[in-house]
C-alpha cells in the first residue's frame, strides 16, 4: 500500500503561482512513477503532469506546459508541482497518484491516490 498526502493549494489571484506537495509512504517512493491530475466541478478528471520514477522522464498536459513544472525528490518520498501564470481555468481540486509499472498519462492506470488539495484562481 501507498499513502498519499497532496498539500499546498489555495486560493491566488490569476498570474500567481503556487507549488503543491505530495508526501509519499508506504512503498519504496524511488519505484513508483507519479503523476498529478486535476478535477473541476462538472468536469471528468484529467491529466497534468507526470514523472518517471528515476525524475528523467516528464509529461505534461498541452494546457500546462511551459506554466507547470514537476518534479520529485526520492531522499523524501515528495513530488512537486510548481505552477506559474495561473489562470481561472486551473481552478480544480488537484490529486497526486502512484503508478507501479509502466509510466502512463490515463488516470485509471494510476494504483493510489491522495484526497487532493484544491486550487482556486480568481480573475
Amino acid at each position: 500500500q501507498v499513502q498519499l498526502v497532496e498539500s499546498g493549494g489555495g486560493l491566488v489571484q490569476a498570474g500567481g503561482s503556487l507549488r503543491l506537495s505530495c508526501a509519499a509512504s508506504g512503498r519504496t517512493f524511488s519505484s513508483l512513477h507519479m503523476g498529478w491530475f486535476r478535477q473541476a466541478p462538472g468536469k471528468e478528471r484529467e491529466f497534468v503532469a507526470c514523472v518517471d520514477a528515476s525524475g528523467g522522464l516528464r509529461f505534461y498536459a498541452d494546457s500546462v506546459k511551459g506554466r507547470f513544472t514537476i518534479s520529485r525528490d526520492n531522499a523524501l518520498n515528495t513530488v512537486y508541482l510548481q505552477m506559474n501564470s495561473l489562470k481561472p481555468e486551473d481552478t480544480a481540486l488537484y490529486y497526486c497518484a502512484a503508478k507501479i509499472g509502466p509510466i502512463s498519462l490515463i488516470s485509471t492506470e494510476y494504483d493510489y491516490w491522495g484526497q487532493g488539495t484544491q486550487v482556486t484562481v480568481s480573475s
